[in-house]
């Protein structure tokens, strides 16, 4: 790694990453038996890159990119996909097999819980080590001091040793000193899980106060953090870029199908019917996966095939979000179900008009229960997944359509 020292101007490439790769072993016998030998032949940590031997496997291989002042790259992925030990390397706790990373200014990282923590030394005298490691004086560190305990949150605690603090005072600590002392560089792990809602949400305050002057590179599983927050995106698997560029949606969408891909989805099922059929009417399938648009008629096909007599029952559809949270359900069948039976066979139509689910990609959980005794019969998650398209970013799982009046004129 090669900091250099940082002369502040617009549109600055703080960060560049060129072909890296970090190769582990799974054994750690054979992994010391390797390092041996790599002594004894002299081979360095990032000179030139080997064959995997037995039990090797890259944890990082042949990552690129370039983040600039202003930027936010997302870093997203399953656990092991190689998220951590990037990380690692570009703070500079680890050596790249192959590669190199060149970063300007100064770094502020959080990464593990607690790392960079003396344990038996007070929360007032890491903040001053971690700030001589940043590189600042004493005399820089004693004017940002009291931002730093009150933004942490710990006036009563700031003298306490370190080890007896909570996960969520760590985070606390650990992210006030990054953050506060302003650094050109931030990298944030999934810590900021750990925290509370209220201090997360400083937290992002905080990012967009110091993003224009610094390059912040985020790691996070839930989603909409990242959408909140990056302009750019890396989508790794197995150690390797799968996707890579600025469509933030478009890699969040791929991170989810990589959860989808279970054999079956079926939670329940008494033998009275199987689901043969469901799709959804209308829309356009782009990147196989139906589309519609705001306020486009929201029409599903489901085709029941009869195994047992079926009376009376109840149909609910749910619809879900991409972090699989139940955002809307469809009013049931209220009236009886006269619903025609041919080659034991049940086709339902299900029409919700003028959709109003904000930009993004849901699911459909289906599930049917007897409409006299409430028994449940059939429940199947993700039958169908599709995409609500609109020019406008929501957070909100609904965009309700809405008319701005002049109060004066009525």
């Amino acid at each position: 790694m090669n900091p250099e020292q940082n002369t502040q101007t617009d549109n600055e490439v703080l960060v560049k990453v060129e072909g890296l790769s970090k190769k582990f072993c799974k054994d750690l016998k054979t992994s010391l038996w390797y390092g041996v030998k790599d002594l004894m032949t002299g081979i360095g940590g990032s000179t030139n890159e080997r064959e995997l031997r037995p039990k090797e496997f890259w944890a990082v291989k042949d990552i690129n990119f370039e983040l600039r002042r202003g930027e936010c790259l997302g870093l997203i992925g399953h656990n092991g996909a190689g998220k951590s030990t990037l990380l690692k390397i570009l703070n500079g706790l680890i050596n790249p097999d192959a590669g190199k990373v060149t970063i300007k200014g100064r770094v502020g990282a959080l990464i593990e819980l607690g790392a960079g923590f003396n344990p038996i030394l007070s929360g007032r005298e890491n903040i001053y080590n971690n700030g001589a490691i940043l590189g600042f004086t004493r005399q820089e560190i004693d004017q940002k001091l009291d931002a730093i305990i009150a933004f942490a949150e710990l006036e009563e605690f700031i003298d306490m040793p370190v080890q007896h603090y909570s996960s969520g005072m760590k985070v606390r600590l650990g992210f006030a000193v990054a953050a506060q002392m302003e650094p050109d560089v931030l990298i944030i792990d999934e810590v900021l899980a750990v925290g509370d809602l209220g201090f997360v949400l400083k937290c992002f305050k905080t990012i967009d106060r110091i993003l224009p002057n610094t390059a912040v590179i985020f790691v996070s599983h839930s989603m909409p953090m990242i959408s909140r927050m990056c302009n750019q995106i890396i989508l790794m698997e197995k150690g390797q870029s799968k996707f890579q560029g600025e469509d933030v949606g478009k890699a969040i969408d791929l991170y989810y199908t990589r959860f989808s891909n279970s054999e079956s989805n079926v939670i329940f099922d008494d033998g009275t019917l199987n689901l043969e059929k469901a799709e959804i009417i209308g829309g356009e399938i782009r990147d196989n996966l139906k589309q519609l648009h705001w306020k486009e008629d929201f029409k599903v096909h489901l085709k029941f095939k009869l195994l047992k007599e079926l009376k009376d029952f109840e149909c609910f559809i749910i619809i879900l979000d991409k972090e699989q949270r139940p955002v809307a359900s469809l009013e049931r069948n209220k009236r009886n179900n006269n619903f025609t039976v041919n080659n034991n066979a049940i086709n339902l139509l299900v029409v919700h008009k003028n959709i109003q689910l904000s930009k993004g990609v849901y699911s459909v959980n289906v599930a049917i229960r007897n409409k006299g005794n409430k028994e449940p019969i059939f429940r199947m998650n993700s039958v169908l997944s599709f995409q609500i398209v609109h020019h406008e970013e929501t957070w909100e799982p609904f965009l309700l359509e809405s008319e701005f009046i002049d109060f004066k004129t009525i």
